[in-house]
């Protein structure tokens, strides 16, 4: 039996929901990324199916992406002020070194926890 033919299920019997090959979904269904690419959101329905294919990289061998039906997907919630605000805030706390409190105009590194002049200061003062 062929790769696609293990995922092909649409009863639901094997899986527990409809199991297709991978871009072989009948329309009607998006995953999260396409339905939010047209404007929508899963809106607390449950997964109404899925895609699968092989993978050599994952320990189970498969890779699945969840359906959801689009007849069903709410509309994105609009960003309200305080929204816009508190994501504002975030980023610039993001951007702010904690030690020396500068701000930047990038990400300080999460790796780090610190901009790279407080990180490595004896190489600064060396060049």
């Amino acid at each position: 039996m062929s790769a696609c033919g293990k995922c092909f299920d649409p009863s639901g019997a094997r899986f527990g929901v409809p199991t297709y090959p991978w871009r072989f979904a009948p329309d009607g269904y998006a995953t999260r990324r396409q339905l939010r690419a047209a404007g929508l959101r899963p809106g607390g329905q449950p997964v109404a199916a899925q895609v699968m294919r092989r993978h050599r990289g994952r320990r189970a061998g498969v890779q699945v992406a969840y359906l959801y039906r689009v007849d069903r997907a709410k509309p994105v919630r609009p960003m309200t002020s305080r929204k816009w605000g508190a994501l504002a805030l975030a980023m610039l706390a993001r951007r702010t070194c904690p030690k020396c409190r500068i701000t930047y105009s990038y990400c300080i590194p999460t790796s780090l926890g610190m901009c790279l002049l407080c990180t490595y200061p004896e190489e600064q003062r060396a060049a």
